[in-house]
């Protein structure tokens, strides 16, 4: 039977908590707040880090590893820095335990005190620049542009598989550079990748900007963004790239000798995304039978099912898939044969639909007879009946197509959920009654910004790369505007 997953209409948070767990994506642990990812979603994370991974390196980027321990007193060099994650941080306090005395079991030997505290990171920029410190001396040290894959740590009370755990995976990019124009023009690169990466990958389609002061990374001059919109008209940050200037080098005197000969601070970038794209994959394509996954991130790409009676009628439609396997895997498709006997067709078809394989193939006895297959699309359900000859073109044009089919479906939603406002009235009913991005003008003041969040929980989500200029007055204040900003509601 098909596992059953509450109507987005009816819950839209407990959909996607149903779909998490009965795809087999992730679960919760025994660690508060952490999350076990699953083989499943694990795969598809794997497939993003692959992809992700040859699009750094072909834009100059090596990968490297910095400690998962950061010593307290860095974090107080970057004021900034330490405010903007200072709630959020785990602490290591002891080096050993011990056996309790009393016959209590386990306890911290409270002779094992540290010296000084470590950080168990909640983002790398301090160790990494204090690394940095030792490598650069001149500008023929530079640029130095480093990524790492890791496991980070951000102390959360209120968590959703993937979109907020306690524990996450990601990778986090670190750049040194000896001008502040090639240090700007990395951060637009980085975020130009990761636009790139969502819409030809995830097939969910974003909106590249730039965050007002109040929502910027900590310690950074300007962070770039790319906003993707979900389809209970919730906004997800999917990925960030900041311009962190010379805050850093001050911070950790991290100085070279330029071309003039005379000595200055490094220029900095950093950039990084997470396990919560799992989040927007699921949350931008998937319906109420499952995940809806696009061909080029899907672990599994093309099924093939048998349907046989017999022993005999088995191994003569293993003889048929066993040869589409083949020419599928020649042209790179992942192709998985199921002829598990232990689970029934229908069984099988339900939990591939669950778990959104893009492509399914049945191959019975009167197909064999007629040199044909049924082949049904995830995204559209619908089914139509094949020739065996050319089923390797013709899948490979499928798969396309549903990957183009998957992307128009997302970027049609969020067309039609994006909305013009002039009033503050408007924006409020917009917000209650549609949601979705809201284009408003505002006066471009943390104390407006503040408002507006405060009485409608809506955040400016960017202020829009390569927006018209339109001249305009403030949705709150009345005061001139030059450019409307996106605001929603968000995860």
């Amino acid at each position: 039977m098909a596992k059953v997953l509450t109507p987005r209409s009816e819950s839209y948070s407990q959909w996607y908590n149903d779909l998490v767990l009965k795809a087999d994506l992730a679960e919760n642990s025994a660690v508060r707040g952490c999350m076990v990812i699953k083989p499943y979603g694990y795969a598809i994370w794997e497939k993003m880090q692959s992809v992700l991974n040859r699009m750094f390196k072909e834009t100059g980027h090596v990968n490297a590893y910095f400690p998962l321990f950061i010593p307290k007193s860095f974090f107080s060099k970057e004021a900034n820095h330490v405010e903007g994650f200072a709630k959020e941080c785990a602490v290591v306090t002891h080096y050993r335990l011990m056996n309790d005395p009393n016959g209590k079991g386990i306890v911290v030997d409270p002779d094992a005190k540290l010296e000084e505290e470590l950080i168990v990171r909640p983002t790398s920029e301090t160790i990494i620049w204090n690394t940095y410190k030792n490598w650069i001396q001149s500008y023929r040290d530079l640029p130095i542009k480093c990524n790492q894959w890791a496991n980070v740590v951000r102390w959360e009370m209120r968590t959703r598989l993937f979109l907020r755990t306690a524990e996450f995976l990601w990778q986090e990019g670190h750049t040194a550079h000896d001008t502040k124009e090639e240090a700007i023009e990395e951060t637009k690169t980085m975020i130009n990748v990761y636009a790139d990466f969502a819409e030809k990958y995830l097939a969910v389609p974003v909106i590249k900007g730039v965050k007002t002061a109040n929502e910027r990374f900590a310690g950074a001059l300007d962070t770039y963004t790319i906003e993707a919109l979900m389809q209970d008209g919730k906004a997800l940050q999917s990925g960030t790239s900041h311009f962190l200037g010379q805050n850093f080098a001050k911070a950790f005197d991290v100085t070279f000798t330029n071309a003039e000969g005379k000595i200055d601070y490094v220029w900095a970038t950093s950039w990084g995304v997470s396990t919560r794209l799992m989040g927007a994959l699921i949350m931008a394509h998937s319906d109420d039978n499952g995940l809806v996954l696009p061909p080029k991130l899907a672990p599994i790409q093309v099924v093939i099912v048998p349907i046989y009676k017999s022993k005999e009628e088995l191994e003569k439609i293993s003889d048929v898939a066993k040869k589409i396997v083949s020419k599928l895997s020649d042209k790179n498709i992942e192709v998985k044969f199921d002829d598990n006997d232990k689970k029934k067709p229908g069984w099988k078809f339900a939990e591939y639909e669950l778990k959104g394989v893009p492509v399914r193939l049945a191959i019975g006895t009167r197909d064999l007879e007629n040199g044909t297959v049924e082949i049904a699309r995830r995204d559209t359900l619908e089914k139509n009946i094949v020739a065996i000859e050319g089923i390797d073109k013709y899948i490979i044009d499928l798969l396309d197509q549903i990957q183009n089919n998957i992307f128009t479906k997302a970027f049609k939603f969020r067309t039609e959920c994006t909305t013009k406002v002039d009033n503050y009235a408007e924006f409020k009913k917009v917000l209650d009654e549609k949601g979705g991005f809201v284009l408003a003008h505002w006066d471009g003041t943390p104390e407006t910004e503040q408002q507006i969040k405060e009485e409608t929980k809506a955040t400016i989500r960017c202020i829009p790369l390569n927006n018209e200029l339109e001249d305009g007055k403030c949705i709150l204040t009345g005061k001139p505007s030059k450019q409307r900003v996106i605001f929603a509601r968000a995860y």
